[in-house]
């Protein structure tokens, strides 16, 4: 039995440049980072030669074409097991959350199905066959930082360049400023459920009419990361707020009269910007909160569940290997 333990992320600035329809124009870059909840991927061998595949559903088929689950079909068909043996996926967060569950069980399954073969795959590899899965595969309309963020973890600045290459580097902080960043940062479920192809569909297909506003996106991501290297934390609050005001342009039902509400609620108690993360429409808001102005904004959000979270410093990692 082999688990594989694939962290979500929150992402901070530059979401949307990293559509490859964006940046392979002009090139992108996010400033994001995985948190300490996560996606789990546990694979065991059968002893017989049917595929068990768990999550929300259950299912038992005798080849890999009859999977519903088209990430771990799809994984499957990448790595080459074809039988006998059952996959689990489980989540820390619903899916559909806006904090890359879906691409972290991409990610997780590579890595666990990997292992399972007794191969040692880069964090690189993980990242780029995920986003192969996805995108060229199944047509997600969605960007490559997710895959990268899950793979490598940590508070990344991933750059994506127009001849396709993507670096990742590490952005390095020292203990006060990141201690500060940990304590400043709030997610709150707003209660609302969307689906986020529809709102990434019509983002993808608004690309070259709003490249202007992609463009001040990436320089804010420049921008946050020169702030939080020097140490100015309360930087990333307004810039937050710039950002989400951009974000809002790029379609239509990124925000609603109810997300603008709850958003200005927490503005006028203290926080100095956020934004729905993920796609939009729903799901988690992330707030920046001087340490001062937090309970504040959290007696204005009462109504509202608080997802409590760290930094995490790790991307997809095998926790459990267990061989017969």
């Amino acid at each position: 039995m082999i688990i594989v333990q694939s962290p979500l992320r929150i992402s901070l600035f530059g979401g949307g440049t990293d559509f490859p329809d964006y940046y392979l124009q002009e090139g992108g870059c996010v400033l994001s980072t995985a948190i300490d909840k996560y996606v789990f991927v546990v694979i065991k061998q059968r002893f017989d030669d049917k595929l068990r595949i768990g999550y929300t559903s259950t299912e038992m088929v005798d080849s890999v074409d009859e999977i519903q689950h088209e990430l771990i079909r799809e994984s499957l068909r990448l790595t080459g097991i074809s039988k006998g043996v059952e996959i689990t996926t489980m989540g820390d967060i619903p899916a559909g959350s806006g904090l890359g569950s879906s691409s972290a069980v991409t990610v997780g399954a590579l890595n666990a199905m990997y292992t399972f073969l007794n191969e040692n795959i880069s964090a690189s590899r993980l990242a780029r066959e995920a986003c192969e899965i996805e995108i060229d595969k199944l047509k997600k309309p969605i960007g490559v930082q997710d895959q990268y963020i899950s793979a490598f973890g940590g508070l990344r600045f991933i750059e994506f360049q127009p001849n396709g290459v993507i670096q990742v580097e590490r952005v390095a902080l020292d203990g006060l400023v990141k201690r500060r960043l940990n304590e400043n940062l709030l997610i709150f479920y707003t209660g609302v459920t969307r689906h986020s192809d529809t709102i990434l569909a019509e983002q993808q297909v608004n690309i070259m009419q709003r490249m202007a506003v992609l463009r001040e996106m990436k320089q804010m991501a420049y921008t946050a990361r020169q702030q939080l290297e020097a140490g100015n934390v309360d930087a990333l609050g307004n810039l937050l707020h710039e950002s989400w005001m951009l974000k809002k342009q790029l379609a239509s039902r990124i925000s609603n009269g109810f997300i603008d509400e709850i958003y200005q609620t927490a503005r006028s108690a203290g926080a100095l910007g956020g934004k729905i993360l993920g796609a939009g429409g729903g799901g988690f808001l992330l707030l920046y909160c001087p340490y001062e102005r937090r309970e504040s904004v959290r007696a204005a959000l009462k109504n509202l569940q608080e997802l409590p979270v760290q930094l995490e410093p790790d991307g997809s990692k095998v926790i459990f290997n267990y061989r017969r």
